[in-house]
């Protein structure tokens, strides 16, 4: 209906959502009604991408003006502006999210309706203060990252002229960061006694080898897998977005997720035994058939359901529950113990720096250095 914005099609019948639609003759054409003038304003476009684009662009600055307006828009404004169309598609869906929900829950409210020339690092300084007696500091550590990119790109654009998230902006003020988990040998040895009857029992067994997170174990395909120089080529996270109901591939979490992981002997058995367990399955999912770690649906578990396992398994061996995680870091600290050097650690884990490997195993090492002084203690007493 003429002056009311609609949801389209493609010629295939797939929704491509609010304002835009598939014509016939293969064009996409985006309308919406401008707030300004009140009447329609429509765009045709050979691909949907540039179809997408214009709209975003299109509406944005008929509700808050031009993007080179001197900053002067609100910074909630400029939030949806930048996520949608600076971000877009170069960061992963959990990113997105991760911005989103402390924009949400803690940013919005606060500073949202002043304009983005107006903040100042006190204003930054105070949304992360308000935190600080409900969320732990890695959260608010979040929150200072959402502010200073979305701060850092509005610079990039000429939008503003400085970042107002400066160094004297601090974030280590909340409550002190959950410990960092990892199952002792005691407690390792009790889950995969158990596990070993579990249809997962390849997956867990796999990431305690190796040290995946979970998206980058779940995405793994066989043409990844050199058994020869026994190394596993990490290029891709996947997981389950339960909101829109699909699965998501992605780019690893960043750029130095992008690694070849060594794989032990036990990794090769366990990827051996895993693809004579596919050959017995009656039917596998075409979509997902290059993937190594499938159920017997003959499709990817869901993030989600290896959790849910993985508590049944702890309450039937007796110990804590936890979550995949648990095991990433399981093998990490069984790493350390073994004097395993903290940069090659680095390297296989994915880090994208020394720093972050060692804040979160340096609990292992403080132990390890205890250990290692009451080895040598009698050569210390001299007198």
């Amino acid at each position: 209906m003429e002056g009311v914005d609609f949801t389209g099609k493609d010629l295939r019948g797939r929704e491509l959502g609010v304002g835009i639609c598939q014509r016939k003759d293969g064009l996409y054409t985006a309308r919406f009604i401008s707030k300004r003038t009140g009447r329609s304003v429509q765009r045709y476009f050979p691909k949907l991408q540039e179809c997408r684009n214009w709209y975003a662009d299109a509406r944005f600055q008929d509700e808050h003006g031009e993007i080179n307006a001197g900053g002067d828009m609100t910074v909630t404004a400029w939030f949806e502006y930048w996520l949608n169309n600076i971000k877009g598609d170069t960061i992963r869906p959990n990113t997105i999210r991760n911005y989103r929900e402390r924009f949400e829950h803690n940013i919005k409210d606060c500073i949202g309706n002043m304009m983005l020339s107006d903040v100042k690092p006190m204003h930054c300084q105070n949304v992360l203060n308000q935190m600080k007696t409900r969320y732990r500091t890695s959260t608010i550590y979040q929150a200072r990252i959402t502010l200073y990119c979305m701060f850092a790109d509005a610079v990039e654009n000429d939008v503003i002229s400085k970042n107002p998230v400066t160094k004297a902006v601090k974030y280590n003020i909340g409550k002190d960061s959950k410990k960092i988990r990892a199952l002792t040998v005691h407690e390792q040895k009790k889950f995969l006694e158990v596990a070993k009857d579990s249809s997962n029992y390849n997956q867990f067994a796999f990431v305690l080898q190796t040290g995946l997170r979970t998206g980058e174990m779940i995405g793994l395909k066989w043409s990844d897998i050199d058994f020869e120089k026994k190394v596993a080529h990490i290029q891709r996270s996947m997981e389950y977005r339960h909101s829109v109901g699909e699965w998501r591939i992605g780019k690893p979490k960043s750029k130095s997720g992008y690694r070849d992981v060594p794989l032990t002997e036990e990794a090769i058995r366990l990827l051996k035994a895993q693809k004579e367990k596919m050959k017995k399955l009656k039917v596998i999912n075409m979509e997902f058939s290059e993937f190594v770690f499938l159920n017997r649906k003959g499709e990817p578990t869901k993030n989600s359901a290896y959790d849910s396992t993985l508590f049944k398994l702890c309450d039937k061996a007796g110990i804590d529950r936890f979550s995949m995680h648990v095991l990433r870091h399981t093998m990490a600290t069984r790493c350390i113990e073994a004097n395993m050097r903290p940069k090659t650690l680095q390297v296989i884990l994915g880090h994208s720096n020394v720093g972050i490997t060692m804040n979160l195993y340096v609990h292992v090492t403080e132990e390890e250095k205890v250990k290692e002084v009451e080895k040598i203690e009698k050569a210390l007493k001299i007198v």
